[in-house]
């Protein structure tokens, strides 16, 4: 909208104009007055050059105010000049654009800014990127969680991870994948969900990343105590009565189990006897075989408080020193430092290691050189870190992933509770217990808590 008195002002001008253009023709025509026909001709040049010069002096205003807007520079300002009052009013309403689109960007990048520290401070990972790989965005949890200061490019993944990089350059809006990252001393299963978007007029990939490790572990672990829980209560309802009943059977045999030979009958009681006796045995030993199960849902809930780790080793030691004495197996521990400490409960840790000890003795069983190591530390994010170390015979890639798994062992003897139950303790301690092996040279087993 014109304001008016720029309005006004350019009536005013073409009018004068007009007048000047009529009086310089009548005197050129009519009159003798040449003189004066030529200073009104001059003085109507002057008012053309003046018109011109108000109409470009609007044109460039206008400009300015175009190109704030198309470059986002805001910072312009509109003053009358010697153009006097004629321009307030049209000063005064581009000022106020300028001003409007000057608030409007900084309410742009107050919200960018809030946006931008929720995603910061949001705890699962995101990442941004164009379909060419170039990221727009990449959260702090994301850093975190994939170990990296920044990410230009999808494609600078493949120094973390390939299979990442591989995954998250292939992933279609929609689609959810499950992850192995290995971060360190960290195992991770990362949940990855993808969704599209337009940013820009371009496509893009929001890809959410979140650790789930500790959730299927928990889970899994749940599961198969409700997997035990109903199967020993369902099986000790059947094998009790049989065991009961077989025992009640031996006792009124007895006395017929010791007829004498040349009785007739001799021979088939005493086959008798023995079919009875079996299966009261039988029965005791399957009951005793599913106790030992219930013991993977019946931990007790930690007593906590601080352990000195050189006290822990030092039982531990004492406890193993006739093992390994008898297989004559190198043993030795360092803590660093040695006043490290932890909040756990004694027994249950203390059984802990004395499973994996056992596994790691079993392990270096006849070789020349046995050795096992008991090993603590703090990790870069100041956890503490116990290690079993062992130069045995080691653990294959194929049965690394399977050997917490309740019921699953490598042992002609074993019961495969042992692993099963320490990673119930450590899980019981907020921790995680891990396994890495190369078979023949060192395996080592971590609890960080």
């Amino acid at each position: 909208m014109i304001p008016k008195r720029f309005y006004f002002n350019c009536i005013i001008r073409v009018a004068l104009l007009t007048t000047t253009i009529a009086v310089a023709v009548y005197l050129f025509l009519r009159t003798e007055f040449i003189a004066a026909a030529i200073f009104i001709s001059l003085t109507g040049g002057y008012q053309v050059f003046g018109l011109i010069r108000l109409v470009s002096r609007t044109n460039r205003d206008l400009t300015r105010l175009l190109d704030s807007i198309q470059y986002s520079d805001f910072s312009q300002s509109f003053t009358a000049g010697l153009d006097g009052a004629g321009f307030d009013e049209l000063n005064t309403a581009l000022n106020n654009v300028i001003g409007r689109f000057r608030q409007a960007k900084l309410e742009k990048e107050e919200h960018y800014r809030f946006l931008q520290t929720i995603i910061d401070h949001v705890g699962i990972g995101l990442v941004a990127f164009k379909p060419d790989g170039a990221v727009e965005l990449v959260n702090t949890a994301a850093k975190r969680l994939m170990g990296i200061t920044y990410l230009r490019t999808i494609e600078d993944l493949k120094s973390v991870s390939p299979v990442l990089e591989e995954k998250l350059r292939r992933m279609n809006p929609g689609e959810n994948l499950l992850v192995k990252l290995q971060q360190g001393e960290n195992l991770m299963q990362l949940s990855v969900y993808a969704t599209g978007f337009v940013l820009r007029r371009e496509q893009m990939l929001l890809v959410a990343m979140q650790n789930i490790q500790n959730e299927l572990e928990e889970k899994e672990m749940m599961s198969w105590q409700n997997l035990i829980r109903v199967l020993t209560h369902e099986i000790m309802n059947s094998i009790a009565p049989i065991a009961s009943l077989a025992s009640t059977a031996n006792g009124l045999l007895a006395d017929e189990c010791h007829l004498e030979e040349k009785d007739p009958r001799a021979e088939k009681f005493q086959d008798v006897c023995d079919a009875v006796e079996t299966i009261e045995k039988r029965s005791r030993g399957l009951i005793r075989f599913i106790e030992k199960y219930r013991e993977l849902t019946r931990i007790p809930r930690p007593q906590f408080q601080v352990l000195p780790v050189a006290d822990l080793f030092d039982r531990v030691s004492f406890l193993m020193k006739d093992q390994f004495e008898n297989q004559s197996i190198s043993f030795s521990a360092h803590i660093a430092p040695q006043t490290l400490s932890l909040t756990a409960d004694p027994a249950l840790m203390e059984q802990v290691l004395i499973n994996l000890c056992k596994n790691a003795a079993e392990s270096v069983d006849g070789r020349a050189n046995a050795e096992i190591k008991l090993l603590a530390r703090m990790d870069a994010s100041g956890r503490p870190v116990i290690e079993v170390v062992d130069n045995g015979k080691g653990i294959h890639d194929d049965v690394a992933d399977r050997i917490f798994i309740p019921f699953f062992t490598t042992k002609p003897n074993g019961s495969g509770i042992g692993l099963s139950l320490s990673r119930q303790i450590i899980r019981l301690h907020k921790g995680t217990i891990g396994v890495s092996s190369q078979p023949g040279v060192e395996t080592v087993f971590k609890l960080k808590l």
